[in-house]
């Protein structure tokens, strides 16, 4: 019960206008969507505690998904699609949303800790297709996203690429090189705009 009443002080202090029994709903929707995860995420290698959905996701696992605590799956505006060929490992930090992107690791995908991925967001890391013969599989190379990164709408993120922490990734941009912590990129290919 001590936990309860602490979750809900804290719960009042970002919206006071919240009652106990408002807050009780909030727990219970949060409950559903923490089960309604160990259905619809069921064939991830491993799911940390607290791991949720709004929505169902597309998931298919041929090689590794990690999803830690508290990582939030969203299809609320566009299904969210997860996939990992044969020798692909995705993993997905602690307090990670995911909300409508389309991810497909062939090689390796890292995201980071507390790191926002919006709607129509793609990241891949393979080509799938070579580039002189359309019918053999293209070049991979692993992606790092680190912690407290935000890639907005629409944004792509290709193959190689490692985006340093507490930067974000403007809307539409492609990702095709590095981006360095601390600033904002943007435009095709994505460039540094800003340092924050």
């Amino acid at each position: 019960m001590n936990i309860l009443t602490a979750k809900y002080k804290e719960e009042k202090l970002k919206n006071n206008k919240i009652s106990f029994i408002g807050f009780g709903l909030k727990l219970l929707v949060g409950a559903w969507r923490m089960l309604l995860a160990k259905w619809y995420l069921k064939n991830c290698t491993s799911l940390g505690k607290y791991v949720s959905v709004n929505g169902r996701p597309k998931l298919e696992n041929l090689g590794k998904i990690h999803l830690a605590d508290e990582v939030r799956v969203w299809s609320k505006i566009i299904k969210a699609k997860l996939y990992t060929g044969p020798n692909g490992t995705l993993t997905v930090g602690k307090n990670s949303r995911i909300n409508g992107a389309h991810i497909d690791a062939q090689q390796s995908i890292i995201i980071g800790e507390n790191v926002r991925i919006a709607p129509y967001t793609i990241i891949l890391d393979s080509d799938f297709h070579s580039l002189k013969d359309h019918f053999s599989d293209g070049e991979s190379k692993p992606i790092v996203i680190e912690d407290n990164v935000w890639l907005a709408t629409r944004c792509t993120i290709l193959k190689g690429v490692t985006i340093g922490e507490n930067s974000v990734v403007a809307t539409g941009a492609i990702v095709t090189k590095d981006v360095p912590a601390n600033c904002v990129v943007a435009g095709i290919p994505a460039e540094v705009i800003k340092k924050i």
